[in-house]
């Protein structure tokens, strides 16, 4: 299940990608199938030892094109281990409502960004998300829970300050906020509640069987009540200055 839509971030072959809190891999791995060279970052060992499997299993399948890469390693948002300007393409999926210092991140992300590089941010919807909180306090007051919850012209005035331009947003997964409304309504750990089992019977169903009559619906639905919010970026090219231009000049 993606959250980025790759019609509107599109991907060439050979693009060095940086999945940036990657958890259970899905964007790495799309990225990976489109030929990417890709790495994935996560804080959570258990998590990227599962990604890295998958990347094996992938390649062993014969799943990404020749050329693409992939690797998983752990690592910390804050302080990347990567040189400035490495990555064609950043993606942080559902990441920054964790972190306290969000403004580093995204710092550290443009750093590590190369100039015409793009970024895809993101973060839980605030009226699904405002809705998860007034029903459970279980749902956010937990380590390493949402911290917490953005507006939309928030995140793309931070996405401003930290140096990048913003060129679209959008919408997605409406069909999975009634389901966390669910949870937080029954108790976030009670897979019990028999609405609860229903509605997860159904997400399982949709993911796996795509059928048209939901996937027309969440497209309807997403404006509305989509459980996630998604802004799209580039991080622009520096002018040169006068003093660069000058010291040319007298220089021939």
């Amino acid at each position: 299940m993606l959250t980025v839509d790759f019609t509107r971030f599109p991907l060439a072959a050979g693009d060095r990608v940086l999945d940036l809190g990657c958890g259970a891999g899905r964007h790495a791995f799309e990225c990976y199938r489109r030929g990417a060279r890709v790495v994935a970052l996560d804080q959570n060992k258990e998590e990227i030892a599962e990604v890295a499997k998958w990347f094996a299993a992938m390649e062993e399948a014969g799943e990404a094109p020749a050329g693409a890469t992939a690797t998983a390693m752990e690592g910390d948002a804050l302080q990347l281990p990567f040189p400035d300007e490495s990555f064609d393409v950043v993606i942080i999926s559902e990441v920054m409502e964790h972190i306290p210092d969000d403004k580093g991140v995204l710092a550290e992300m443009v750093r590590v960004l190369k100039p015409g590089g793009r970024i895809a941010v993101t973060v839980p919807r605030y009226g699904p998300e405002k809705v998860c909180w007034a029903l459970s306090d279980e749902y956010h007051e937990v380590e390493g829970g949402h911290i917490r919850i953005y507006k939309a012209d928030e995140l793309l005035g931070r996405m401003r300050e930290a140096g990048l331009k913003p060129y679209g947003t959008h919408h997605a997964h409406a069909l999975h906020a009634p389901y966390w409304w669910l949870k937080c309504a029954f108790g976030v750990d009670n897979e019990n509640a028999l609405p609860v089992k229903a509605y997860h019977k159904l997400l399982v169903w949709d993911i796996m069987k795509k059928p048209a009559l939901t996937r027309v619906a969440e497209g309807l639905l997403n404006p509305v009540v989509g459980k996630s919010f998604v802004a799209y970026a580039t991080k622009p090219h520096l002018p040169k200055t006068d003093g660069v231009d000058g010291v040319a000049g007298a220089a021939e």
